[in-house]
């Protein structure tokens, strides 16, 4: 076995080498997606979102909230007008992402108790966006009113008392700086690349087909070495660049792991070897590229949007629930993340683990029973 294993590596190598477009399929596409996230996300996030503030009352409070806004790194003010159209104008022209609205006699509502009526619109329909210049926007408005309140009105009306004021410290978990890099990149690199490792692997099964070159790939007396070395090169040569990449991560971004290292790694070699096993079972069930790449992009495709890392499942429909667990990306991505944002126990992280093993077993057999279904047909 092991000696057709081998061959069957140094087969597969040869093939890699003779055909320069799967070579580049396997080399130069990852490097650009590597290259491509690591430069989209190095920023962390998006700063500086052009807003607009309409300032009708022109008071000490409006000027205060001007003032906060603007030393929000998040925030840029783009324009300050009393006129609502125009910058109404401005936001559905994306030269501004949302405004605020001081309304006539906002301060002094404010200070007699009542409700200021100061207003925050927003461009939700760019989620991302939205949600991140949302929280800055009511944050600094909240800080100008909460500095005028003390400071300015209370400060020149009141006595000097030293009476204790009660606080509230708000702490964000593992991601303080809210950080796109760290929170999208670590999902999206081993989403694509294990959606690329699918289409070389259902590529590579389905020349053999195509070609009739299916009795030199397969050695009769041992499918198992056939079919594991073809996809073992292919799952080493995707870890390799998925280490490559963790590499600039850690050593070069600083992002370090706060859990166990080789469990990840162990984690993604057997990701990525549910992937190539369920990609050669479905070319060889089909033994048909097209149909093949086709249930493979609604399989892999689908990772990010049902593993519950982009979009929360809480209170999902059944299918969505259904879908998200009969993905291997699942697992993986919880699994990730418990081990390298959140640093949990080994004990707490062998649940997804142990699923990874079950779906490279399923996906395994499967893939043999339809390689010895496809040697017979041959065969005969």
């Amino acid at each position: 076995m092991a000696t057709g294993f081998w061959a069957g590596i140094r087969r597969e190598l040869a093939y890699l080498y003779r055909e320069k477009w799967d070579l580049a399929l396997v080399l130069l596409a990852p490097a650009c997606i590597l290259i491509l996230f690591g430069s989209m996300f190095a920023k962390g996030k998006p700063d500086h979102l052009p807003i607009a503030i309409i300032d009708q009352d022109q008071s000490s409070l409006s000027t205060q909230i001007y003032d906060h806004l603007s030393l929000n790194p998040t925030l840029r003010v783009y324009s300050v007008s009393d006129q609502s159209v125009e910058v109404e104008k401005l936001l559905n022209q994306n030269k501004i992402w949302g405004y605020i609205h001081i309304p006539t006699g906002a301060e002094q509502r404010l200070v007699q108790a009542q409700d200021a009526e100061i207003s925050i619109a927003f461009n939700q329909s760019y989620f991302s966006i939205g949600n991140t210049i949302s929280s800055a926007m009511l944050l600094s408005t909240l800080q100008a009113m909460a500095e005028f309140t003390g400071k300015q009105y209370l400060g020149n009306t009141l006595p000097d008392l030293d009476a204790p004021t009660p606080n509230i410290k708000i702490s964000p978990l593992y991601n303080p700086q809210l950080n796109y890099e760290f929170y999208l990149e670590p999902y999206m690199v081993p989403a694509i690349l294990h959606l690329l490792l699918c289409c070389c692997v259902a590529f590579s099964v389905g020349q053999e087909l195509k070609r009739h070159t299916f009795h030199h790939w397969i050695n009769k007396q041992n499918l198992w070495s056939a079919l594991l070395s073809k996809n073992l090169v292919y799952v080493a040569i995707f870890c390799l660049w998925t280490w490559a990449w963790m590499l600039w991560m850690v050593e070069f971004r600083g992002w370090f792991i706060a859990g166990s290292f080789w469990l990840i790694v162990l984690a993604q070699i057997l990701f990525y070897s549910a992937y190539a096993f369920i990609s050669s079972a479905v070319v060889l069930a089909t033994q048909d590229l097209t149909k093949s790449f086709g249930l493979l992009a609604v399989y892999g495709g689908s990772s990010l949007s049902f593993a519950g890392v982009t979009l929360p499942l809480n209170n999902a429909p059944l299918f969505t629930q259904f879908w998200a667990h009969i993905i291997p990306y699942t697992p993986y991505a919880k699994l990730q993340t418990e081990q390298w944002v959140i640093g949990s126990p080994l004990a707490i992280s062998l649940q997804p683990m142990l699923i990874l093993i079950v779906y490279v077993l399923l996906y395994a057999g499967l893939a043999y029973i339809f390689l010895k279904k496809t040697a017979k047909g041959v065969s005969t």
